[in-house]
């Protein structure tokens, strides 16, 4: 079973071309496939058309948000409602080709949990889009030890069970591979084709650029110390009680030699005690963030491993053997 999750946010004049494309690539695929629009409170005509069109078409599925949640929460709500194997995330402003897809599949088939699509040709404008993007890309793959070149495009294929272990907020949809990764999954990447949108504004900007410093940062964070938060937070802690800590020790030792350590060394006294509080703010941070890991893996029954598979020996019996 495939299906595909298509987030949609006022992109009427695409949505008939895009439906068209993309039975014609299913229906050749020759396997059973699931459509899920999800429409992301559009202002426009795109709910209705997709209303008109789940009624003539048994494969969709239209799913429409109260109100405009933003692309994450948009996927996050189609892989939800997804029955597939495997699922196939794309925009619906036809800058992804539907023709692709069956690449993107190929290498899952090859044994591959995510197929990540590589716009190998851009056609965005290289100040405001190229250029961010590939050092955005580049700070990403360090952050996260997955060596992709375009982990912002959305399109991309999953295999379910995968999905199933990454939980989206803020705008992570992009780093799902790297989230993903933390799990073990395995990870190819596919060239796509890059195509200039037909119609209506682009929802991107380079403010979003920016944002995605922020989102490496939190990925970093979370692959690197998620199940162990005190590892960060004690680092800091004990760099700033042992500087703090001598610094106080020092300016003690010379007030009990006579010295004014505050005519003479008042500032470095408020650097030492500020550097002193900070670090058993940070140890006490640590801590915290501990007992809430800790409450978050019981509470839910998680597990901080993914099986892949478990192998045991087939236990053959003989026919007319004892019982």
């Amino acid at each position: 079973m495939l299906s595909i999750v298509v987030p949609i946010h006022n992109e009427e004049p695409s949505i008939l071309p895009l439906y068209d494309r993309l039975t014609l690539v299913l229906e050749q695929l020759q396997r059973p496939y699931e459509i899920l629009f999800v429409d992301d409170a559009s202002t426009d005509r795109s709910f209705e058309l997709l209303a008109n069109l789940v009624e003539t078409d048994g494969h969709l599925k239209v799913i429409r948000l109260r109100r405009n949640f933003g692309q994450t929460a948009a996927l996050s709500a189609g892989f939800h409602e997804s029955k597939g194997d495997v699922i196939i995330a794309m925009d619906g402003d036809l800058q992804h080709a539907p023709e692709d897809i069956p690449a993107l599949l190929r290498k899952i088939d090859e044994g591959y949990d995510i197929a990540s699509g590589w716009r190998q040709h851009r056609v965005d404008n290289a100040i405001m889009r190229k250029i961010p993007s590939r050092v955005a890309n580049w700070l990403m793959a360090k952050a996260s030890g997955v060596e992709l070149r375009d982990f912002g495009t959305t399109f991309k294929a999953y295999r379910a069970e995968v999905l199933k272990d990454v939980h989206l907020y803020g705008e992570l949809h992009r780093f799902i591979p790297a989230l993903a990764s933390f799990y073990g999954a395995r990870v190819a990447e596919v060239p796509i084709r890059n195509t200039p949108r037909v119609a209506g504004d682009s929802h991107y900007g380079i403010g979003r650029t920016f944002r995605v410093l922020f989102d490496i940062l939190t990925i970093k964070f979370l692959l690197k110390y998620f199940t162990r938060p005190m590892h960060f937070f004690g680092t800091l802690g004990l760099a700033g009680t042992t500087i703090g800590g001598g610094i106080m020790v020092w300016l003690a030792i010379e007030k009990m030699l006579g010295q004014d350590i505050i005519a003479e060394h008042g500032p470095l006294m408020m650097a030492g005690g500020l550097l002193l509080l900070a670090g058993l703010m940070m140890f006490s941070t640590g801590l915290i963030g501990e007992m809430m890991m800790r409450t978050y893996f019981e509470s839910q029954d998680r597990r901080i491993y993914a099986v892949r598979e478990i192998l045991t020996r087939k236990q053959r019996g003989v026919a007319g053997g004892p019982r």
